[in-house]
């Protein structure tokens, strides 16, 4: 299993090609004012949870026109996402639950979680609603300067957060903590894990944080290493998902194992197993195994090497199994 490219986009991925976020304007005051209250703008909700509105009579969003934000919202502060099909898009982060409960009545629609509907939204809207929870989630947990503890004001409609000490005035830029995942190949079966606490017969490729001058390669042969005590040689990029829950990029790599000696190190797995395509088929048709749900870059990775090792898809097990 050499190079490869992922055969669709991961859920969240792929924004670039439906909106341009225009961040050399962002500082430009008057013309993201124009933008705001333009006939065209709309406004994307995030509630106190991180949770956005959707229509109540479907799965879509459920977008504030500038003259409902104006109504309803204008005395919150909007943070610009960019034009999306030319249309200004705009964030408004609602802050306090009993105003966020009135919105969903006044609205007609009703709340939901990244996880609950990233795979049943329209996919460009799945990827604004993880834009948005990612820049908001920085937003709120970023009010105090790291350096002196004063406040910070957000500037750069809402992409940055300066000091409001004039002897600091430090700026601070989003955060996003990288992360690698990996399905890992020896010999025709690939290794996966699963944790304590997750339905019975789930398993999923393993992951971890990148640390402090660490190249992502070496990261993947670290985590695998450290959580399985499989050691890992050739590392190739797959591809990345944005996972901003709460603030995560996912980086996904394949990778060869050099013997398939398996030794807990750590108490993060309850298990690890080698699996063969035929085992998967197996379990799957039988119960005994549940891949990470189809929102994840570990299910793609699953879904490649499948068809690679046996021209088997995914996809088609799981409805299999259902039906």
């Amino acid at each position: 299993m050499d190079r490869i490219t992922s055969s669709r986009p991961n859920t969240f991925a792929g924004l670039s090609l439906i909106l341009d976020r225009v961040a050399e304007r962002r500082d430009e005051s008057m013309w993201v004012n124009e933008q705001a209250v333009s006939d065209r703008a709309r406004y994307l909700l995030i509630d106190p949870l991180g949770q956005t509105y959707l229509r109540a009579d479907d799965t879509a969003l459920r977008w504030l026109d500038s003259a409902e934000r104006e109504r309803l919202l204008g005395e919150v502060k909007a943070s610009f996402l960019g034009l999306h099909d030319e249309r200004p898009t705009f964030l408004l982060a609602v802050d306090d639950e009993h105003h966020a409960a009135a919105l969903e009545l006044a609205l007609g629609a009703r709340r939901a979680g990244l996880r609950d509907v990233g795979l049943l939204l329209p996919t460009d809207e799945a990827g604004l609603f993880a834009y948005a929870k990612g820049l908001v989630h920085w937003q709120r947990e970023t009010r105090h300067c790291p350096y002196c503890g004063s406040p910070l004001v957000l500037v750069a409609s809402g992409h940055r957060a300066q000091c409001t000490n004039a002897e600091c005035g430090r700026m601070h830029f989003p955060r996003t903590d990288a992360a690698v995942i990996v399905i890992v190949e020896h010999e025709g079966a690939c290794l996966l894990g699963r944790q304590a606490g997750w339905p019975k017969g789930r398993y999923s490729t393993l992951a971890g944080f990148v640390e402090p001058g660490e190249a992502l390669e070496d990261a993947v042969r670290r985590e695998v290493a450290e959580e399985s005590g499989v050691a890992v040689g050739e590392v190739h990029y797959h591809s990345s998902q944005p996972w901003p829950l709460p603030q995560s990029l996912m980086v996904g790599f394949t990778a060869k194992a050099l013997s398939r000696t398996i030794r807990l190190r750590d108490q993060e797995l309850e298990e690890a197993r080698w699996f063969t395509p035929q085992d998967i088929v197996d379990g799957i048709a039988d119960g005994s195994f549940l891949p990470s749900p189809p929102l994840s870059v570990s299910y793609r990775l699953l879904e490649h090497w499948l068809r690679q090792q046996a021209g088997l898809e995914l996809d088609e097990l799981a409805a299999q199994r259902k039906g």
